[in-house]
C-alpha cells in the first residue's frame, strides 16, 4: 500500500505562484507514474499533470500548459507541482496519484491505484 502525503497548498492571489508537493510513503520507489489533479466544488475531478517516472517525460493539461510544470525533485524525494501565473479559476483541491503500471492512461483518474488526501488551493482576485 502506498500512501501519498500532498503538501504547499493555501491561499494565493491571482497572478501568483505556488509549489505542491506529494511524497510517496516507500523509500524505494519506482511507480510507472505520477499525476497531479484538481477537483473544484460541484465539478469532476480533472486531469492537471503528470510525469513518467524513469523517462521523467512529463505531460500537461492545455488549460496549465506554460503555467505549471511537474517534476521530480530528487532531493526532497517528491512529485512538485510548480504553479506559475494562477487564476481564479485553478482553485480545487488538488490531489496527487500514483500509478505503477502502464495499464491505463494517465491523464485520467481511472488509471490511477494510489490518491493522496488533497491539499487546497485558493486563487483570489
Amino acid at each position: 500500500q502506498v500512501q501519498l502525503v500532498e503538501s504547499g497548498g493555501g491561499l494565493v492571489q491571482a497572478g501568483g505562484s505556488l509549489r505542491l508537493s506529494c511524497a510517496a510513503s516507500e523509500r524505494t520507489f519506482s511507480p510507472y507514474a505520477m499525476g497531479w489533479f484538481r477537483q473544484a466544488p460541484g465539478k469532476e475531478r480533472e486531469f492537471v499533470a503528470a510525469i513518467w517516472w524513469r523517462s521523467r517525460g512529463t505531460l500537461a493539461a492545455s488549460s496549465v500548459k506554460g503555467r505549471f510544470t511537474i517534476f521530480r525533485d530528487n532531493a526532497k524525494n517528491t512529485v512538485d507541482l510548480q504553479m506559475n501565473s494562477l487564476k481564479t479559476e485553478d482553485t480545487a483541491v488538488y490531489f496527487c496519484a500514483v500509478t505503477l503500471n502502464s495499464m491505463g492512461s494517465i491523464s485520467t483518474p481511472s488509471g490511477y491505484a494510489y490518491w493522496g488526501q488533497g491539499t487546497q488551493v485558493t486563487v483570489s482576485s
